[in-house]
C-alpha cells in the first residue's frame, strides 16, 4: 500500500458559537474562540490517499488531478472566507477544526474514490501548536 500526502494552504475566520447558547456561554465553553466579531487562522491542509500503483501509470493517482480536486472542493471554498457564513459544506455545524476536518472528508472522498485511490486522512493544523486528523 502506498500513501501520498497533498499539502495546500487557506487562511479563513470563524467563530465557534452555539445559536441557541448566550454569549456568555459561548465564552465559557469556547474562550477567545467565540469572539463575536471572528477571528482567523492561517491553516494548513494535509490530504493522505493512499492505494496500489496502476500497472499503467506506476503511479496511485494522477496528483495534478489530485490538487484539482482539492482546489475546487475544498480551497477554493475556504480560502479568504468566513466559514460560519460562507461555506456551504459547513453549515449547520459549529466551525470547530475537527468539524471542519469531517467536512472536507465528506467533499473529498467521492472525488478521490472516482479516481481509484482511498481517502486516508485529512489533517488541519490550525496553529503552529494545534492540530487534528481525521480517518474517515
Amino acid at each position: 500500500m502506498i500513501y501520498i500526502t497533498r499539502r495546500e494552504r487557506f487562511s479563513a475566520a470563524h467563530r465557534m458559537f452555539r445559536q441557541d447558547w448566550s454569549d456568555e456561554k459561548n465564552l465559557e465553553v469556547f474562550g477567545k474562540c467565540s469572539n463575536p466579531n471572528w477571528h482567523g487562522h492561517n491553516y494548513i491542509l494535509w490530504v493522505t490517499i493512499k492505494g496500489e500503483p496502476s500497472e499503467n501509470y506506476g503511479f496511485v493517482m494522477n496528483l495534478n488531478i489530485l490538487k484539482k480536486i482539492i482546489s475546487e472542493k475544498v480551497i477554493e471554498k475556504l480560502d479568504h472566507r468566513n466559514i460560519n457564513l460562507d461555506v456551504d459544506f459547513m453549515r449547520g455545524r459549529i466551525a470547530t477544526t475537527e468539524n471542519l476536518a469531517v467536512a472536507i472528508w465528506d467533499e473529498l472522498k467521492p472525488e478521490i474514490g472516482k479516481q481509484g485511490a482511498l481517502l486516508h486522512c485529512i489533517k488541519i493544523e490550525e496553529t503552529e501548536n494545534n492540530f487534528i486528523e481525521y480517518y474517515g
